[in-house]
């Protein structure tokens, strides 16, 4: 089993206190979770502020940090550590310059780049983007749109597209990445995201689940692989979940139902998740309830628990959150 863990880039007033993280911390964190042994470090992707945020916090707007950018910065004070987005919000992204920022960032980190791709969370951060010339677009046919772009311009010697959103003509997208294939991962949970993920993805980065569905879900992908000619164990499972440990059960979910990234859970809530499964569903607990967590996880198909997000009230007490999961859970497996 993988473990890695998402940066605050773009959580503050969702799950973090604003102000909370810093460009100094992002690099710092890096070289941290590499002595620690993690898989990766992944970078949340927001442009603006969320309504419920605005009114938790009014009158001061979270800083949200461009994850590609802060990225490469940790790239270069890193070796082996990989790097990831978690995730990028593909129908806000050109796709051939995020094709050329993702190879440009795969080479530079000698093929130690993953990203990963999704509608994001909420449409209206999508139509303040957008503004008018983007209010009647469907983000789920631009996201099949830009997969295909995306599909080609790594693949192809030379690429044209003409679709509703996006549309390239003769494209030279050289160089190509060092890690073949491509390593992108595809974001979501529903139907739709499964079949993007098993006809796109070298992996599957799905929000958490109640476990019955999660592992419903990864039967799905498997056999929707299958069907398309595609290997499913060449797909990564790596669902996103977070974590907050402490010496009890009891202990660690009151903590976890103090912080912030419970608002956050309330403001998804139009996705169909039961909150009811969030304690149980995420890694909340004591070291051995969060390692039989794992077991179980791993027992459905999990490969990599991805992008772990740690809710604290400091930086300071994230980075001793994500160091108990290492010494005490990873240290263990």
């Amino acid at each position: 089993m993988k473990f890695s863990v998402c940066l605050s880039t773009g959580f503050e007033g969702v799950m973090y206190p604003v102000p909370f993280a810093g460009p100094e911390d992002f690099i710092r964190q890096g070289q941290l979770y590499e002595r620690l042994g993690y898989h990766s470090v992944w970078g949340n992707d927001h442009i603006t502020t969320q309504n419920y945020v605005r009114d938790l916090f009014p009158g001061k707007p979270p800083n949200f940090y461009e994850p590609l950018v802060v990225l490469a910065a940790i790239g270069a004070t890193t070796k082996t550590l990989k790097l990831g987005t978690a995730l990028c919000v593909l129908p806000m992204r050109d796709p051939v310059y995020l094709a050329k920022q993702a190879i440009t960032l795969d080479q530079m980190s000698n093929g130690r780049f993953i990203m990963a791709v999704g509608l994001g969370a909420y449409r209206e951060e999508f139509l303040a983007w957008g503004g008018s010339r983007m209010k009647s677009a469907r983000r789920g046919d631009m996201m099949d749109e830009g997969l295909q772009a995306l599909e080609m311009l790594f693949t192809k010697e030379r690429a044209s597209f003409e679709g509703q959103y996006y549309t390239f003509t003769d494209i030279e997208m050289a160089p190509k990445s060092r890690a073949q294939p491509f390593p992108l991962y595809i974001g979501g949970h529903n139907l739709e995201a499964i079949e993007r993920a098993a006809r796109y993805g070298q992996g599957w980065l799905p929000g958490w689940r109640p476990l019955a569905e999660m592992k419903e879900r990864i039967a799905q992908l498997k056999a929707r692989a299958t069907e398309l000619g595609r290997n499913p164990s060449d797909i990564e499972i790596a669902p996103q979940f977070s974590v907050t440990i402490d010496k009890t059960l009891e202990k660690a979910e009151k903590r976890y139902m103090a912080s912030g990234l419970v608002a956050h859970r309330e403001s998804l809530a139009y996705t169909g998740r039961d909150l009811s499964h969030q304690v149980i569903a995420n890694l909340v607990g004591s070291a051995d309830v969060i390692l039989e967590k794992v077991a179980t996880l791993k027992k459905i198909g999990v490969d990599h628990c991805s992008a772990l997000m740690f809710p604290a009230n400091s930086v300071a007490e994230m980075d001793d959150q994500v160091e108990q999961f290492a010494t005490e859970v990873m240290a263990k497996l």
